[in-house]
Parts: C-alpha cells; structure tokens; sequence
C-alpha cells in the first residue's frame, strides 16, 4: 500500500495516556464478544454484557508512557487512512445531494470508555451509533493474524477502518436506526435479526470495497496484493470460519456477520462497481 501526505484524519489517539476504563475486562468469550459487537451495531448499549464478565485490574491504567516509533508511525498510518475516508465519503455524499461527517476515529488500548458502554481490546474495532466514533486497538490485528488464519498487511488495516466506517454511513443515511427499530420492536425472532445483522455488516463491506475502488481512483495507493490481503480479512472473520475455530461445526442460523464467501463477495461487488447504490444487501439477503 502507497502512502500519501494525507493527515488530518479526526483521529483520537488515547493509546498511553493511561487507559480510559480503568482496567482491563477478563472473561466473556467469543460468543459474547460477537454478542457485544451485534448489540453495538444496532445502536445499543452492551455495556451490560461485557461487564458481565469478571473485573481485573490492569496494574498501571492510570501511568502515561511515551509512545514507541513503532506506534507512532502506526498512529500516522491511522490518521492517513481515516483522512481517506473523509475526502472519498465526502465526494461520494456531494455526488449524491448529500452532506458527510465524518466520524471520530479512536485508538487505544486495553480498555476505553464509550457512549456505547466499555470498550475493550478484545472486541476487535467497531463503531458506536451513540457517540459516532470508531474504536480500535491495534492489538486485534495480531489476534486476527494468530487466532483466525488471516495474513495482515497495512492495507488489512485500511480495509477494516473502512468497514467501520461503512457503519458509520449506514447511520448517516439512516440504515442503523431503522434496524435497530426492527430489534426493539419485538416483533421480530433471533434468527430473522440474525438475517438483519448479516445484511448490516455484509453493505459495510460492501461500503468498504467502494471506497477502495473509488481511493485508488483518486490516490494511487494500490499494490499487487492489497485487495487479496482485504478479501483473506473478510474471509477470516466470516461466521463460519469463526464457529469452525470456536465450536468445530457452522450453524448457518446463527450467522450474524454473513459468511466468508459472502463477506467477499460483497466487499468485491464494491470494488467493482464503486457505486454505493448498487449495496442494497437487505432485498437481495431478506427475500
């Protein structure tokens, strides 16, 4: 992936400052950090959930250190990738009558707090509806590279920044209120707000393949091997690579991500199209 001068991203770095949830969350598991992750998406608050599980202090959350090169650069790199997003977003809404703001982007480690309830490093990044940031400890990547099989280059990075951000839009245009409506109306049973979830996150990586396609028309900053680095990340992370590793078996009802082959193929249809129109994931998934 080609760097550029770009900066200015909106990006919160809280990384040695101490920590922001005054300790660091042990317990849970993967069924629910993956829990926690559908009730952010939608719009709620999962601090109940998380905080279920059983305290301990991390020991120095209230020391402040000086970062590392290595972290700074990474800082810049971060800052650089969410600057990306605000000016290709921003084109995107203007060609379409619309306006863009950007969200808040958060790094830090350990834990944090948020409007959404405690962040913690194990969730992996997400974004919260109610404060409009995207969290994201860096220590997920070596997790997703170790736990789930996938090859991490910088342009992982860029692709999940993306996807968060693709949540970001969809609040923005008004998709995350409407599901979360369908959740709180009652009406509807775990297994159909399951098919739900998965049409949310696959247009997130759909909206995550149109900004790639639409930044590299703009910047350049493509290399050979950058998109299959993304696809390898989205392939990880699908559900039935997920429960395969967790649990030995898929159960296709549970799914709330969408599979790795549909997580590919909508990040794809992205990229290929660079149109966010054609991301309608919930008439083509909720026939």
């Amino acid at each position: 992936m080609k760097w550029t001068d770009d900066r200015g991203g909106n990006v919160d770095d809280r990384r040695g400052s101490g920590g922001g949830g005054g300790g660091m969350i042990v317990g849970g598991g993967l069924g629910t950090l993956i829990i926690a992750a559908i009730v952010f998406f939608l719009g709620g608050d999962p601090s109940g959930i998380l905080n279920s599980g059983s305290m301990q202090s991390s020991g120095n959350s209230g020391e402040q250190r000086e970062l590392t090169a290595s972290e700074k650069q990474i800082g810049e790199m971060v800052d650089m990738m969410a600057k990306w997003n605000i000016l290709t977003w921003d084109q995107i809404f203007k060609e379409n009558g619309m306006t863009y703001s950007a969200p808040q982007v958060v790094l830090f480690e350990n834990t944090t707090s948020s409007a959404c309830g405690t962040a913690q490093s194990a969730m992996g990044p997400f974004y919260c509806p109610a404060d409009q940031k995207v969290y994201m400890d860096m220590s997920f990547f070596g997790e997703l590279q170790q736990k789930f099989g996938a090859k991490v280059t910088e342009f992982t990075v860029a692709y999940v920044l993306a996807h968060e951000v693709g949540h970001h839009v969809q609040t923005l245009l008004g998709t995350t209120q409407k599901v979360d409506q369908l959740r709180r109306s009652g009406r509807y049973s775990e297994e159909q707000m399951n098919r739900v979830s998965v049409a949310t996150e696959l247009q997130a990586d759909f909206y995550a393949g149109v900004w790639a396609k639409r930044t590299n028309d703009s910047k350049h900053i493509l290399e050979p091997g950058d998109i299959e680095s993304a696809i390898d990340a989205a392939e990880a992370v699908g559900d039935d690579n997920i429960q395969k590793r967790a649990q030995g078996y898929v159960n296709q009802e549970s799914f709330t991500h969408g599979s790795s082959a549909q997580r590919k193929e909508w990040f794809m249809k992205g990229y290929n199209t660079g149109d966010i129109r054609q991301g309608d994931t919930f008439n083509q998934l909720l026939k």
